[in-house]
């Protein structure tokens, strides 16, 4: 029999579900600001497992993920415990920011203190309540603003536990990513858990097909586990990055790109035009290495050095690009889930 779990005070016993709001912080009106936390704990003992989202608050992706994870009857076999935080930056998702009103990325910002600025408390607290319970984590992330990403699992690669989860995820692209000072994933790392992030479609958009790898790339991570019950069919196992590249823009001007998300791209291909408004000065922009396209610029207008391509080198890029292609067409009708758009 599993034992209890306790969140901002609240127990959560075995067998039961509870959403509990965490207090981080208070409004100028006196208003509190809360943290919600939704806690599904199975009857039996297994591993625990954080799902969070909208860490930067105008990624919206992983609020949906979540929310369909949630909606998934495979939970109710559920072993371990499963802490889902569909919106950790609530402040910057009610203003349809990355930050926080001080301008902070609470993403760089943790384990956080509980004296610190407002995004180290709020640091502090996710940590405090959701991670130290945990034994497993996914955060779930987009591309920025006018960026879009192709579904990829970034993770620290000689990490075997990472490794691991990765490959089960099933994202088209595992990149070797390092750890950046002040994130989830580095405070997570210091205290032995394996965070795996996810990184999906745009800011302040809802992306289909990145939702649904996303959601059924978290169900796979938990039958890894063994807190749900294991499929005949594995996923396929992603392509591995070991590093990237970004394409700059060689001028300032009107780009217009010609190469999607996922295709396969050679040294020197052209990937688009850049031009004055007039189209009088035109110059190509070609990519900068072999491999396969994991994020692109969306937005046409380009200054001099901006990042319009980034390219993950994979070690055979056709077949990455057609597992990619493969991936993202799931945009289908669903029983369960019917596609936003």
């Amino acid at each position: 029999m599993s034992k209890e779990l306790r969140i901002g005070g609240i127990a959560v016993e075995p067998g039961t579900q509870e959403t509990i709001d965490l207090v981080a912080g208070q409004l100028y009106t006196h208003e509190p600001i809360y943290m919600p936390v939704h806690v599904l704990k199975g009857k039996l003992d297994g591993p625990t497992m954080f799902l969070s989202a909208a860490i930067h608050g105008d990624e919206l992706n992983g609020i949906e993920i979540v929310r369909r994870v949630l909606a998934s009857k495979t939970l109710r076999r559920l072993r371990g415990t499963l802490i889902a935080v569909p919106i950790v930056n609530v402040l910057g998702v009610v203003h349809q920011s990355r930050y926080l009103p001080d301008r902070r990325d609470l993403n760089r910002c943790f384990p956080g203190s509980a004296s610190g600025s407002l995004a180290s408390r709020m640091a502090n607290l996710f940590m405090e309540e959701v991670v130290a319970q945990s034994t497993h984590g996914i955060d779930l992330h987009t591309g920025a603003l006018h960026r879009s990403n192709l579904p990829q699992i970034r993770g620290n690669l000689a990490n075997p536990k990472v490794r691991k989860m990765g490959n089960a995820f099933g994202a088209p692209v595992l990149v070797d990513s390092g750890i950046r000072d002040g994130s989830l994933r580095d405070a997570a790392t210091e205290r032995g858990i394996p965070v795996l992030l996810y990184e999906a479609g745009e800011a302040l958009r809802f992306d289909e097909a990145a939702i649904r790898i996303g959601v059924t790339g978290v169900l796979n991570v938990m039958r890894l586990l063994g807190m749900l019950p294991p499929r005949q069919k594995k996923p396929t196992r992603p392509f591995i990055a070991r590093s990237t590249t970004w394409v700059r823009a060689p001028g300032s001007g009107v780009f217009r790109a010609n190469v999607p998300l996922g295709a396969e791209v050679a040294k020197g291909q052209k990937l688009g035009m850049l031009s004055d408004p007039f189209g009088t000065e035109e110059q190509a922009v070609t990519a900068s290495a072999k491999g396969i396209i994991i994020g692109r610029s969306n937005l046409p207008l380009v200054h001099e050095g901006e990042a319009v391509y980034h390219i993950g080198r994979v070690s055979r890029p056709a077949a990455a690009a057609a597992f990619a292609e493969q991936a993202q067409d799931l945009t289908g009708p669903s029983p369960q889930s019917p596609p936003i758009v």
